[in-house]
């Protein structure tokens, strides 16, 4: 690593990882009214595919019959997560959206730690979740909480795939196999919903919001993981709801109640305390069965 790489803190590799997360989520809305959900995570996924493809060589001299499930697996699911979240998002706030999904792998983290009072922690984040939807109203958008819901469990899914692939592939080699599967998965909804809506300024658009994600996050995730514990990234990564939150009000407007706040707080907290006691995997341990190395 450069002298001018190391002189950026882990942490703020981590938090701009997250921030192009959310960014990358946002700005998907203009996308998703051009192209539909389904679309855009086809458009996305494919130029995704294409970087990952350019900059990483796919490891295929290492693929064994027994892994052939599971790189597909784990594809597969990317694909539906990405339709799953971005279809979320026509439906309710990217701050909403990104909390529920966060119950997926709060779940997995508590599983994980094999106390029972670790289930104590995705409740708490349920609490926040019941908090953002705020059902008392009667107004609950049942298919956004819906389509985030299939979100959050495919991405406990997800990463429950990684551990049969465990350190078999490492950094953004992994990538190449799993993000074009991804691509492919996404083609069958999203070519029939894009068809006739594709141009140059949509294709431009979504060639940036690959950069924002997949690419940039994962590169920025691997630089930070070189250098803090995974626990140490992981109760970072708890702060992604709020950031979504706070990215859903400034470039969607989508202004929360103080109620809702308090939910996402409670979801931040749950999501920091069940990483410190064994929680999920990063993100880029989850795509690309990286192992600790902080």
């Amino acid at each position: 690593m450069s002298s001018a790489g190391r002189a950026v803190p882990p942490w703020a590799l981590a938090v701009t990882a997250m921030f192009s997360v959310q960014l990358g989520s946002a700005l998907s809305v203009d996308l998703i009214g051009e192209v539909g959900a389904a679309g855009t995570a086809w458009l996305r996924l494919t130029m995704g595919a294409v970087i990952f493809l350019i900059i990483a060589r796919p490891p295929l001299s290492r693929v064994r019959r027994t892994d052939v499930p599971v790189l597909l697996g784990l594809g597969v699911t990317t694909g539906l997560v990405t339709i799953g979240f971005l279809s979320a998002l026509q439906y309710i706030p990217l701050g909403t959206a990104v909390a529920i999904e966060f119950l997926g792998p709060l779940t997995v983290a508590a599983l994980r730690s094999h106390s029972p009072r670790a289930l104590v922690w995705p409740g708490l984040a349920l609490c926040g979740v019941v908090l953002l939807t705020e059902p008392w109203h009667g107004e609950v958008n049942l298919p956004g909480v819906v389509y985030a819901g299939l979100a959050a469990v495919g991405w406990a899914v997800y990463i429950l795939l990684t551990q049969r692939i465990g350190d078999r592939f490492t950094g953004i080699s992994a990538l190449s196999l799993t993000i074009p599967v991804a691509a492919l998965t996404a083609a069958v909804v999203g070519i029939p919903q894009a068809v006739g809506h594709v141009t140059v300024p949509v294709l431009v658009a979504a060639a940036g919001l690959a950069l924002l994600l997949p690419v940039l996050p994962f590169a920025l995730e691997m630089l930070a993981l070189r250098r803090m514990t995974a626990a140490a990234f992981g109760t970072l990564m708890a702060l992604e709801p709020a950031l979504g939150l706070l990215l859903g009000l400034v470039v969607l407007h989508q202004q929360p109640s103080a109620l809702q706040i308090l939910g996402i707080l409670l979801v931040v907290l749950a999501g920091a305390a069940a990483q410190r006691q064994g929680g999920r995997r990063s993100r880029v341990e989850s795509l690309a069965g990286t192992s600790e190395s902080g």
